[in-house]
């Protein structure tokens, strides 16, 4: 009996070891429901918007100008950010202040992308923080839940 308990306890423990790979490999590599949350992409994503995000176009280069990303902030590794991309690697950016009297050019080193917020004015973004490394980008949102609250 005590065999039994024993071989059906190490079975589950197997199984629930090799399905938690699976689901890990599966929201690493292939993409998974992600909550953005603060006003730095309304109108077009609000806050609490759930969104699927596909992370295959990191691994591949796929990502293009006006794409919507998730990322690490690169002021707090913990947290991810909600942007789109306005510049690849190479490319030159005019920037504005918040105040949006003083203008300036900056480039975008190779390896980087530039990630500004749709609301300028409430999105601390790579105005704030400068270019980020196109490792910091998680994933590319591909879709919006349209009932989400």
């Amino acid at each position: 009996m005590l065999r039994d308990v024993l071989g059906k306890t190490f079975r589950l423990v197997g199984y629930t070891i090799q399905y938690g790979c699976i689901a890990h490999c599966a929201f690493e590599y292939v993409g998974g429901v992600v909550m953005c949350s603060g006003p730095s992409m309304e109108p077009t994503i609000q806050n609490s918007d759930i969104v699927f995000a596909e992370n295959l176009s990191r691994h591949f280069y796929g990502i293009q100008r006006g794409d919507i990303v998730i990322a690490k902030s690169p002021s707090d590794p913990k947290s991810n950010i909600c942007k789109r991309v306005i510049g690849l690697e190479g490319d030159k950016i005019l920037t504005t202040s918040p105040s949006n009297f003083f203008k300036s050019h900056s480039y975008v080193p190779m390896g980087h992308v530039w990630l500004e917020g749709d609301n300028l004015q409430n999105s601390t973004d790579s105005r704030y923080y400068g270019p980020i490394p196109y490792g910091l980008i998680r994933g590319r949102i591909f879709f919006k839940v349209p009932f989400s609250a």
